[in-house]
């Protein structure tokens, strides 16, 4: 969605709950997901309660799309935000049927507000085949698919996900995600989803909050605000790396690999099934990318991109070896290399470079999308 048609949440807002207290700020235009991300107790879900109008001790100022929810005066409930709500767990009425489940939102909407048809999100959803048994059939994610069109077909002009995949295993998370691609895509319902796994942040997320103790210490873009060495120390769990914006260019099934377009060019990595044009988030750890003044002659590399350097910051504390080297290819990337290499490089930022990484560094995991020993250990466990 261009960003001059998406609507816009303006929120300035504080809470206090014993010792915790939240003051957050925000001012984002919404489209596609919009991942609230942080460590555990920053207030993630705190935050998401509050713009709900679940918090009625909330005080400040909350205006969506031209409508304000919170202010001097005003507190709008839940039910004249327009939000849809979904949460850990699915909260389904057990003595409804699947079917009474997901009409029930539905039938409380009113006929002039109603924004979706319910054989669209049934067969977004894939809940045909489900829709006469009763909940307590279902499995854990069958009953947080429900969930979610239930949210639906309520109509909201706002997704709020707190944590929806938490209580599932990796393979059930895998059967979900991409009915969440499917909502923000095909339906072009913003969503803010909070959640501490950077997987799925990587794979879902166009935009990115990014919150401690309570606060929002950066939010926009995913690019921009991973990719800033000022949030370091906030951003760690990010894997110390950077998140790039780019399209599949193509395949190449003899060779077993595809390609990746980004404004500095291509990327290489091993054969992932996306469909051609898909737009996908690629999380580059920095670990994984070598710095070298010429371009290198044969070699086993197969991304080599010009760039230059942006900003160098070593490593926390004085004996660190390390230096974090920022540079520009068309895209923010980091590479985190040996101070000794900085030195005997000569590098300072306005360098010409070339970044070095390896194709096999451009894996499903860079995608936010598991591999199949991921997926059998997480059933497992």
């Amino acid at each position: 969605m261009p960003a001059e048609l998406r609507p816009r949440l303006e929120a300035d807002v504080a809470l206090e709950r014993g010792a915790f207290r939240l003051g957050a700020k925000l001012a984002l235009g919404l489209g596609g997901v919009t991942a609230i991300f942080g460590p555990s107790g920053c207030g993630k879900s705190t935050l998401l309660r509050v713009l709900a109008g679940l918090e009625p001790g909330a005080v400040g100022r909350i205006a969506f799309d031209g409508a304000t929810w919170l202010d001097d005066g005003i507190f709008a409930p839940p039910r004249r935000r327009g939000v849809g709500l979904v949460f850990q767990d699915a909260r389904l009425f057990p003595h409804l049927s699947v079917r009474g489940n997901l009409l029930y939102g539905h039938r409380r909407t009113p006929t002039a507000e109603r924004l979706f048809a319910p054989e669209t999100v049934i067969r977004l959803m894939d809940l045909a085949p489900l829709l006469d048994r009763p909940v307590a059939a279902l499995s854990g994610g069958e009953r947080q698919r429900l969930a979610i069109a239930r949210a639906v077909l309520a109509s909201p002009r706002l997704l709020l996900m707190d944590e929806p995949l938490a209580s599932l295993d990796q393979g059930r998370k895998e059967d979900i995600l991409p009915f969440v691609e499917r909502l923000a895509g095909d339906l072009a319902i913003p969503i803010l989803y909070v959640s501490h796994e950077i997987d799925e942040v990587v794979r879902l997320a166009t935009d990115l909050v990014l919150m401690a103790e309570g606060q929002v210490v950066a939010s926009g873009p995913i690019e921009q605000v991973s990719n800033r060495f000022d949030l370091r120390s906030y951003a760690g769990r990010l894997d110390a790396g950077s998140i790039i914006r780019m399209r599949v260019a193509g395949h190449d099934a003899a060779a077993g690999i595809t390609r990746f377009a980004f404004p500095g060019g291509e990327m290489i990595g091993p054969r992932i099934d996306l469909a051609e044009g898909s737009a996908v988030n690629l999380r580059i750890r920095s670990r994984d990318v070598a710095i070298a003044l010429d371009p290198p002659g044969r070699t086993s590399i197969l991304n080599v991109l010009p760039g230059t350097v942006v900003e160098i910051a070593p490593e926390e504390g004085p004996q660190a070896p390390q230096s974090h080297v920022l540079l520009d290819v068309g895209a923010p990337l980091w590479a985190r290399i040996m101070r000794k290499s900085v030195e005997d490089l000569g590098l300072a930022p306005g360098s010409p470079v070339y970044a070095l990484i390896k194709a096999v560094a451009v894996d499903r995991r860079s995608l936010g999308r598991p591999t199949d020993m991921d997926i059998s250990l997480g059933k497992r466990e």
